[in-house]
Formats: C-alpha cells, sequence, structure tokens
C-alpha cells in the first residue's frame, strides 16, 4: 500500500515556521555574506518578510536592523507584503512603454482593483512593474508567473487573467 505525501506548509503556525527559519539561521549563521541566502530560504518559508520577521532575524544574527531591512528593500526579489499565487510584471521599458505599457497597468489596475505593488484581496495576483523583460520586439509584454506574453493590449487582459 502506498502512501500519498501531502504538502502542509499552508498549514503550518507561525511559531512551526520560526522555528525553521532559526534552523536556517543557526546553518548560516557563520558564513561570510550569509544574509541573503538567510532572507531568501526565510521568505521561501514565511511567504514574505514582514518587519518582526526581520527583527526576529536581524536580532538572531546580532546586526542592526537597518542593515537586513537595507537588504529587503534594496532587492526587489524581496517582499516585505504578502504576494499573490500569480505575479503579475508589466513591462514599462521604453519599447513597451512607447507601445502602450502604461495602459496596461491601468487596465490591471482596474480589473485587479489593486495598485502597482498591491496583492488582491482574495491573494490570487501581485501586480508589479519591471524595467526591461529583453522581449522588446514583442511589445508591450508582461509576465504571469515569468510566462511572457507579447503584444499584449489592454482589451486581451481579461481572457489572459481567466487562465489564471
Amino acid at each position: 500500500m502506498s502512501s500519498v505525501n501531502t504538502c502542509t506548509c499552508c498549514q503550518e503556525t507561525d511559531e512551526e515556521k520560526y522555528a525553521r527559519i532559526s534552523e536556517v539561521i543557526e546553518e548560516y549563521r557563520n558564513k561570510e555574506g550569509s544574509l541573503i541566502q538567510i532572507l531568501h530560504m526565510a521568505q521561501g518559508i514565511y511567504g514574505y518578510l514582514p518587519l518582526e520577521l526581520q527583527q526576529f532575524i536581524a536580532q538572531k544574527l546580532n546586526m542592526p536592523l537597518s542593515e537586513v531591512y537595507g537588504v529587503v528593500t534594496f532587492y526587489s526579489f524581496f517582499s516585505t507584503q504578502p504576494r499573490g499565487e500569480n505575479t503579475i510584471r508589466v513591462c514599462l521599458g521604453t519599447a513597451c512603454y512607447v507601445r502602450g505599457g502604461k495602459k496596461i497597468v491601468d487596465r490591471l489596475r482596474e480589473i485587479l482593483s489593486i495598485e502597482v505593488g498591491d496583492t488582491t484581496e482574495d491573494g490570487k495576483f501581485t501586480l508589479e512593474v519591471m524595467r526591461c523583460i529583453g522581449a522588446c520586439g514583442l511589445a508591450p509584454a508582461i509576465t504571469i508567473n515569468d510566462v511572457v506574453y507579447k503584444q499584449v493590449n489592454p482589451d486581451k487582459l481579461p481572457s489572459i487573467l481567466s487562465k489564471f
């Protein structure tokens, strides 16, 4: 008889998540330049890096909160707010901007009822902008979960989002 392994990460309490993060900190504590790795793994465990978690990490590493906070806010990979299941990034590089990138942002704000940097109430989508995704010939372009959608126009957005 075979057993099915089911992920229980979403059912973990904050205390259990903090315990796992403590283990990560202990494992990487004495390694040079380990802060980014610790933050990366902590975000993977907790989902994002709220101020309380940053304070916890700073305390455990005996470093100022300002150092941890500085790294978290410098790198766009890190988030201080809960993130949605799906991350939508609209390219606002020159080619995409000129070909209507701003209109796409405006339409997504309208459809999702959120601002750039926010997550929908149901936790489905987080909306972000990017400088360039390297798809200038396909402008305007967006990514959803790192999949590129090319030559997007505001009218295509409901159809694209319906897949999620």
